[in-house]
C-alpha cells in the first residue's frame, strides 16, 4: 500500500483526498504545521507528520516525504488578502515540494493549481488575486521543468457541495464550478493512471464519471 504525501494536509481539498485515498490502495499522509490536528487527521485515516510550509527548507520537505510514494501538492495561501501569502504558500511551497520530491527520490507529483491561470489578466486586476494568479502561474511552470512524472489539475471554482462524481477534464475547459470533493476524486485517479503524466487539465464538474474522464483525458 503505497503511502501519498498531502502537502497542505487540513486544507478542505486535501481532507476530501484523504477520505479518497482510504477508499483505494493508498495511505494518505497528511503533512501540517500545527501538532493541534493531528488527532482531527488521524481520526479521518490519515497518517500525520509535521512541516510549516513558509518556515522550512527543501531538506525538511524531503525529509516529511521520506517513505512516500508520490506527493500531491494541495496547499494554498488562503482567500483573505494576505498577498505575501500567495507567494510564500502557493509559490515557495510548491518550489520546495518540487525539491523536496528530487530528493527524496519521488518521481510521482501531482499539483492542484486553479483554471486559467495562463491567460492575460484584465489591467483592473485585484492586486491580491493578480498575486495569487502569478503564484499557480509560475508553481505550474516550475513543476513541468522539474523533469519528474507530473500532472496539474487546474480546477474551477470550488465549492463544498457533495460529489457529483461526473466532470469535464481537459486542456481547455468553459470555466465553471466543481466541488472539493471531486477534485479529490480526480487527484486520487490520476495518481494510479500513468498515462496522466505529463498533462495538464482545467477541471469543472461535468457529465462524465471521473474515472471515463481521466482515461479519456490520458489516452
Amino acid at each position: 500500500m503505497d503511502r501519498i504525501a498531502i502537502v497542505g494536509g487540513h486544507g478542505q481539498v486535501a481532507q476530501q483526498l484523504i477520505h479518497v485515498l482510504r477508499r483505494s490502495e493508498h495511505t494518505p499522509v497528511a503533512l501540517v504545521r500545527r501538532e493541534e490536528y493531528r488527532a482531527e487527521l488521524e481520526s479521518q485515516g490519515a497518517e500525520v507528520r509535521l512541516l510549516d510550509i513558509e518556515r522550512q527548507d527543501s531538506a525538511a520537505f524531503a525529509e516529511a516525504f521520506e517513505g512516500c510514494a508520490a506527493v500531491v501538492f494541495a496547499a494554498g495561501g488562503g482567500p483573505d488578502g494576505n498577498i505575501e501569502r500567495k507567494r510564500t504558500v502557493d509559490l515557495e511551497g510548491s518550489l520546495k515540494s518540487i525539491e523536496g520530491a528530487q530528493r527524496a527520490g519521488i518521481r510521482r507529483f501531482v499539483q492542484i493549481s486553479a483554471i486559467g491561470v495562463d491567460d492575460p489578466l484584465p489591467e483592473d486586476t485585484a492586486p491580491v488575486w493578480k498575486a495569487y494568479v502569478e503564484a499557480k502561474r509560475d508553481a505550474d511552470k516550475a513543476l513541468r521543468d522539474s523533469g519528474l512524472d507530473w500532472t496539474i489539475l487546474r480546477p474551477g471554482m470550488l465549492t463544498d457541495d457533495p460529489a457529483t462524481g461526473e466532470v469535464e477534464l481537459a486542456d481547455r475547459v468553459e470555466p465553471g464550478p466543481v466541488t472539493r470533493a471531486d477534485v479529490a476524486a480526480v487527484a486520487a485517479a490520476v495518481l494510479d493512471a500513468p498515462g496522466s503524466i505529463g498533462h495538464q487539465w482545467s477541471l469543472v464538474n461535468g457529465s462524465t464519471p471521473v474515472a471515463d474522464a481521466v482515461a479519456a483525458a490520458s489516452a
